[in-house]
């Protein structure tokens, strides 16, 4: 159906809700699938249930990236690690959390690009790069400076990078999800004067599901999305539109 079968393809972030949705959505379509991730008995119960290999790297450090994507032929990506940083205001900012948050979210992302498309582009097989951005980069979200920022910065490497790899076939897109109702999320968006205000703005009034997510980013990893490049595709209930 999606013209992966047999496709090796990377996903960072693979032990958190989206990454781990993504990686079984795609084992479910055929794909050799590669997951990476900070937390390796996450990584480890994840292979156990889908049969997914395991390459865990830290997406702060090029050495770390370099090593572990040396002699792995991918075919594609899944950009899907991040770290959330804090709720804070431009004005009240922790400057050190700010760059930890650029540093893994947009440079991250970056560098898994410039060495996982080396084997793309040296192989001749085309491929396809799917970053996992946010509602965030689109919209102005109060005390989310850090995380839209790194978000945004990514939508730019999205576009720039569809830009460059175009010429060998390899398309780059991004996703961009609304919030996923998760443990880590409910610490902010589950409190009513937060989250309901939030929701009377979406036409479809609900949060987001990891599923709804993975999907998208199946269609995009896909030879059903062969013509399409550097988008940024708002995953969000409507909320992009009002």
């Amino acid at each position: 159906m999606w013209g992966l079968e047999g496709r090796k393809i990377l996903v960072t972030g693979a032990s958190g809700g989206i990454g781990g949705a993504a990686v079984r959505q795609l084992v479910a379509a055929g794909a050799d699938v590669v997951a990476s991730g900070r937390n390796v008995e996450a990584l480890d119960g994840l292979a156990a249930k889908t049969g997914c290999r395991t390459l865990p790297f830290d997406l702060a450090s090029e050495d770390s990236i370099r090593k572990a994507l040396e002699g792995v032929a991918l075919w594609g990506v899944v950009n899907c690690g991040g770290f959330g940083g804090e709720i804070a205001t431009p004005m009240a900012t922790d400057i050190t959390v700010f760059d930890k948050v650029i540093s893994i979210n947009a440079r991250g992302a970056l560098i898994v690009i410039k060495y996982a498309s080396e084997p793309m582009i040296r192989l001749g097989r085309g491929g396809s790069i799917v970053n996992v951005s946010s509602q965030a980069a689109l919209i102005g979200l109060a005390g989310h400076i850090s995380y839209g920022s790194s978000k945004a910065a990514l939508d730019n490497t999205t576009r720039v990078s569809a830009l460059e790899l175009g010429k060998y076939n390899i398309r780059v897109n991004s996703v961009n999800p609304t919030v996923v109702m998760t443990e880590m999320s409910a610490f902010y968006w589950g409190r009513p004067e937060i989250g309901d205000p939030f929701l009377r703005r979406m036409p479809l009034g609900r949060w987001a599901t990891e599923d709804e997510i993975a999907q998208p980013i199946v269609f995009l990893l896909g030879d059903g999305a062969s013509m399409i490049t550097g988008v940024s595709l708002p995953i969000d209930g409507g909320a992009a539109c009002c």
